[in-house]
């Protein structure tokens, strides 16, 4: 797991989180409780699940990738890396 990519995700979910119909949209997509979602924050799996919620909403992308600066491309990539789908 790449730190970059794991502090990207994290960034993300803090995006997320500032939504409250976003964030109930993702613990219903990811199937984690508020709980399970904190205590998983350090697992491959829960960061890589945060931005493949994203790169399945286009808006939602677009919109994340605005607020934290960085191009969508490259949520795109960190979320493949993180699934041990990219390099």
């Amino acid at each position: 797991m790449h730190d970059d990519d794991a502090a990207l995700a994290l960034q993300a979910l803090g995006w997320i989180l500032t939504d409250e119909p976003r964030a109930e949209r993702l613990l219903g997509l990811t199937g984690l409780a508020p709980d399970d979602l904190r205590s998983s924050l350090g697992e491959q799996a829960t960061l890589a699940a945060i931005l493949s919620f994203l790169t399945s909403h286009e808006n939602d992308l677009v919109a994340c990738a605005d607020a934290l600066q960085v191009p969508p491309a490259a949520i795109a990539a960190a979320s493949l890396r993180l699934e041990g789908l990219h390099p």
